[in-house]
């Protein structure tokens, strides 16, 4: 058994929720800390420097989608973001800026333990087939280093969220490769085949991945759109344009 409980912050206004989910979250193992809205939010995540936040759209004071354009500015801590707003493009908003995964309200509780088991599950891999053994590739002007899970650009770190970082480690350990949407939220998000789930939650990390590493995100040459199909990045393991470190 690991000494380390990992951390998370819950964030609702209504206090049966909180309750609900501290219990059950305590129960399998994880110390919770909650906030009853968008500031008290912000306070306790520097407080308590939370593993992962579970966060609610609609609060008082500031709402979720506040809360998150906040925690983004200094952390890619993972985000799941709780929505009982019916309208599609309200949850991919939350996306958009910077949730790594939502569920939708009224919701089971096992089904969002899985998703934050899931997410937390992507800090913890062994490796991905097709990485150099140094865990470091190098694209043009991007160095991506896999196992300090950082990228650079022009030297430059980019802030990746962890999702962001675990699709686009996923991209380019097999470039050339083209992904299904639905493959994609399997092997990243860990959605099994038979469930329905909006594929658009891979359309807008795809969005976030080429708008940070694309000199022209609107005309993309690393991450490629593959017609028909899905997602895939620009075959590097066999060119020059990528060597290992």
């Amino acid at each position: 058994m690991e000494n380390h409980k990992e951390k998370i912050l819950v964030v609702d206004d209504e206090a049966s929720i909180r309750r609900i989910l501290e219990t059950r979250l305590s129960m399998i193992g994880y110390e919770v800390v909650t906030a009853a809205d968008g500031e008290e939010a912000i306070e306790v995540f520097h407080k308590e420097n939370p593993d992962l936040v579970v966060l609610d759209v609609m609060m008082p004071k500031l709402d979720g989608y506040g809360v998150c354009q906040e925690l983004r500015k200094e952390s890619d801590i993972p985000i799941i973001m709780l929505t009982a707003l019916g309208d599609v493009a309200d949850r991919i908003t939350g996306l958009e800026l910077g949730a790594d995964d939502y569920v939708v309200k009224p919701f089971s509780p096992k089904e969002l333990e899985a998703r934050i088991r899931s997410v937390l599950r992507r800090f913890d891999r062994n490796g991905t087939s097709g990485i150099p053994s140094s865990g470091v590739i190098h694209i043009n002007t991007i160095r991506i280093d896999t196992n300090k899970r950082q990228v650079y650009k022009s030297d430059e770190r980019i802030r990746l969220t962890g999702m962001e970082f675990s699709l686009l480690e996923l991209l380019v350990g097999r470039s050339g490769e083209a992904f299904s949407r639905a493959e994609i939220l399997q092997e990243v998000w860990g959605y099994t085949p038979e469930r329905h789930v909006d594929t658009r939650v891979v359309d807008v990390h795809i969005s976030r991945l080429r708008a940070k590493l694309e000199e022209d995100p609107s005309n993309p040459e690393l991450i490629l759109t593959a017609r028909g199909t899905g997602y895939l990045f620009q075959r590097i393991i066999d060119g020059s344009e990528a060597k290992q470190a």
